[in-house]
C-alpha cells in the first residue's frame, strides 16, 4: 500500500492540459503509425504525468525553520546581490542555489512563513540553469518576503535551458505559511534563496533537497550541526 501511494501521487493542475495533449497524440500514433511509435507515446505520456506530480510534504512546524523552496541539488552557496527589481539595494546576501533536473518535482514551496512584500517577473534568456550567470541573465520571478519579526528573505524561480514558463501564484501583501505551494517551473530549472544577514545555512553544496521538508536554515538558533559549507 505504501508503494502504491508513492506512485499514485496527486498531479498539479498545471499538468492536466499537457497530459491530455500527450495522451491524444499517443492515441493518434497508435491509430495511424502503428504500435512502435504508439508505445513511445505511452512512455512520454507517463513521463509527463510523472513530471507534474505534486506529492504532499511533511513540513517542519518549529518556528524559525526555513525549508528548501524546491526539490533538487544544492549547486552553489555564495554571497550575491539580490535581484535589482526588488529594490533591496546592493548589499550581498548569502544565496543558496538549488538545481532541478527534469526528473525532480517542480512544484515550488514557500521557504518560511511571512508576508509577501513584493514579487516581480522579469523576462530574460534561457541559459543552462547550472551556469552561474543564470541567476542574473535568465527569465525569473523574484519574491521579497518579510517574516513576522522583520527579517527579509528573497526567493527566485529561474527558468532553465528547456524551461519555458514560470508560474507564481503569489500576490503583494499576501500572508503565507512555511511549506505552502506557491508555483511551478516547467521542464528543468533552478531556484535561488537569499538568507537574512547573520543566518548561516545548515546544508552543503551537493546535498539533495526535498522541497517543503529539508531544513536549510534556522532563524531562531545557531548552526549547531557543525556542517561545513562552501561559501564563495
Amino acid at each position: 500500500m505504501d508503494t502504491l501511494k508513492s506512485v499514485l501521487v496527486p498531479i498539479n493542475k498545471e499538468g492536466y492540459r499537457f497530459i491530455a495533449i500527450f495522451a491524444v497524440i499517443t492515441l493518434l500514433l497508435f491509430l495511424f503509425t502503428g504500435a512502435f511509435l504508439g508505445w513511445i507515446g505511452v512512455v512520454l505520456t507517463l513521463w509527463c504525468v510523472y513530471f507534474f506530480r505534486d506529492p504532499d510534504r511533511h513540513v517542519p512546524t518549529r518556528e524559525g525553520l526555513m525549508v528548501s523552496p524546491a526539490d533538487g541539488v544544492v549547486q552553489m552557496i555564495e554571497r550575491a546581490v539580490p535581484p535589482e527589481e526588488l529594490g533591496l539595494g546592493n548589499d550581498p546576501m548569502l544565496r543558496i542555489s538549488v538545481f532541478l533536473n527534469v526528473f525532480n518535482v517542480h512544484v515550488n514551496r514557500v521557504p518560511l512563513g511571512g508576508k509577501v512584500i513584493k514579487q516581480v517577473y522579469r523576462p530574460g534568456k534561457f541559459l543552462n540553469a547550472a551556469l552561474d550567470k543564470a541567476s542574473e541573465e535568465n527569465e525569473r520571478h523574484a519574491v521579497h518576503l518579510q517574516t513576522e519579526d522583520g527579517k527579509d528573505i528573497v526567493f527566485v524561480q529561474i527558468a532553465g535551458l528547456v524551461a519555458r514558463r514560470i508560474i507564481c501564484d503569489l500576490v503583494d501583501g499576501q500572508e503565507v505559511r512555511t511549506g505552502e505551494r506557491f508555483g511551478l517551473i516547467r521542464f528543468g530549472s533552478r531556484t535561488d534563496i537569499y538568507l537574512p544577514d547573520g543566518v548561516e545555512p545548515l546544508i552543503g553544496v551537493g546535498q539533495t533537497m526535498v522541497g517543503g521538508e529539508t531544513v536549510i536554515a534556522d532563524l531562531k538558533g545557531e548552526n549547531k550541526l557543525g556542517i561545513a559549507v562552501e561559501v564563495r
